[in-house]
């Protein structure tokens, strides 16, 4: 028989446990924080490969309820089309997106310079702007005066060396740049075509990290992000080039030059919700600038008819059973991610919710029926 001391014994004993295994749990869980934190770039990476990976097995099994072909035969049909077309699109307009590119970004360079110089003339400080050395203007709106030539003379040593340095610098930069992108092009590409070879795989090598008795639990939550998330992507291709195609047609009739290549980033920016419409509004109107006022007001009236189109017309329609995330909570999301995780987090920030979604309904939807008992 166990006397009062015993049981006090007992108690501070589960205290004590249970202190060590809350502090441990914290502990824990700023190891994961902090790794997350200091690897987001690369983990980034990897959730991008899977959306590539789900996205390819959800054209395969749409392919599916047409031909009855294997899988992996269905999945390089899908690649093949992809690749060719990609491939049609740089071969075909090649020449002409390179054109339009460099047409668009010295418009746009001017139109920042013009937008500068009017704030400046109303008396708006830009100085919190970083313009960088785009304004040729002097502080009271005129040109500024050229720099008087200097007797030609030959460059010392040092100078020569610094410039070679500098130059070199840049170089290595660019270099650099271009590797990592076209590497993490390749990463991207080589994990989406991996996840999609076979799904059922990794799906598998998830679920066996699960704890045995919360194995179901965790089927059902894995099967439910995989739906979610293909019928999601699915909406958002077919949005995506509606976006495009309307505004490259309606560009074109306006008379804008760069109409192809601002119709494309206007489609790839519109897979980032609300902040990539009004962004990429933001370019087509400052590019149409450049031909007129009545051909930026008709770039205006096209954007918010584009807009209209996209958020009254094809999300309703076409994503109306993928997601259900209030716009305000869903903007709100991508602020504080793009904030924290730079533009990753902003281009991301609607896949992940609708992981974090799938899993709340399914914790609230557990949760109900011992509410209602307990009731």
């Amino acid at each position: 028989m166990t006397g009062p001391a015993d049981n006090r014994l007992q108690a501070r004993n589960d205290m004590a446990w249970a202190i060590s295994v809350g502090g441990i749990g914290v502990v824990l869980f700023a190891a994961l924080l902090a790794l997350t934190w200091h690897f987001a770039a690369t983990l980034f990476l990897i959730f991008s490969g899977i959306l590539l990976g789900v996205t390819l097995n959800a054209m395969s099994n749409l392919l599916g309820r047409v031909v009855r072909l294997p899988h992996a035969l269905r999945l390089t049909m899908v690649c093949l089309v992809v690749a060719g077309m990609l491939s049609g699109i740089v071969f075909l307009g090649g020449s002409t997106i390179a054109q339009q590119t460099t047409a668009l970004s010295s418009t746009l360079k001017s139109q920042l310079v013009n937008v500068k110089a009017f704030l400046e003339r109303n008396g708006i400080d830009t100085s919190l702007f970083d313009f960088g050395t785009l304004s040729s203007t002097s502080d009271d709106g005129t040109p500024a005066p050229a720099a008087t030539p200097t007797p030609h003379t030959l460059p010392s040593a040092g100078t020569i060396a610094a410039s070679g340095g500098a130059i070199f610098s840049q170089s290595l930069k660019l270099i650099l740049g271009t590797a990592s992108a076209v590497g993490n092009f390749f990463i991207v590409l080589f994990l989406g075509i991996a996840f999609a070879t076979q799904p059922s795989v990794y799906r598998n090598g998830l679920l066996f990290i699960a704890p045995a008795k919360h194995r179901v639990r965790a089927i059902a939550i894995v099967d439910r992000i995989g739906e979610t998330l293909e019928r999601w992507l699915i909406a958002q291709i077919i949005t995506m080039v509606a976006v495009f195609l309307v505004t490259w047609i309606g560009l074109s009739i306006i008379g804008i030059q760069s109409s192809f290549i601002l119709g494309i980033q206007a489609g790839l920016l519109a897979f980032i919700p609300t902040v990539g419409a009004i962004l990429g509004g933001l370019i087509v109107v400052l590019a149409s600038l450049a031909s007129g006022w009545v051909a930026g007001l008709s770039a205006f009236i096209l954007f918010l008819g584009v807009h209209a189109l996209e958020s009254y017309v094809l999300t309703p329609i076409i994503q109306r059973q993928a997601l259900d995330i209030p716009p305000a909570t869903l903007f709100a999301f991508q602020i504080l991610l793009g904030v924290v995780f730079g533009i990753w987090g902003l281009a991301l920030a609607l896949p992940l919710m609708a992981i974090a979604k799938v899993m709340i309904d399914h914790f609230k939807a557990e949760a109900a029926p011992v509410a209602i008992a307990a009731g």
